[in-house]
């Protein structure tokens, strides 16, 4: 091959011609490649986000349902307090009046 070449009837030229088209047409794929993927990418962000703020809501609902079964679990609880207490007030209070009625019962 010459050192030269003209460049109407160099072999070298139509060679390079035929790289650059397909290098262009990669370029042109690439691009639209590129550009479905960023586009998957928002999509992907954007449910990602809509899936973080549905779970923030669960989780505070969560909360609230714990807290009302910890209310619910507590009341019998409460209840036996409530009924423990007023049997000692009552057995308080009956002492009382034997010791104000001057024991009555007692050998004196």
């Amino acid at each position: 091959m010459p050192e030269k070449c003209n460049a109407g009837d160099c072999p070298v030229n139509a060679r390079v011609d035929a790289l650059e088209k397909e290098f262009d047409r990669y370029r042109g794929n690439s691009t639209a490649t590129h550009r479905q993927m960023f586009e998957r990418i928002s999509t992907l962000e954007q449910s990602g986000a809509a899936l973080r703020a549905t779970l923030g809501g669960m989780d505070e609902k969560l909360d609230e349902i714990a807290e009302k079964v910890n209310a619910l679990a507590d009341k019998p609880a409460k209840r036996w307090e409530s009924m423990v207490g007023s049997a000692l007030s009552a057995l308080a209070g009956a002492f009382l009046l034997w010791l104000a009625a001057g024991m009555p019962g007692v050998g004196g």
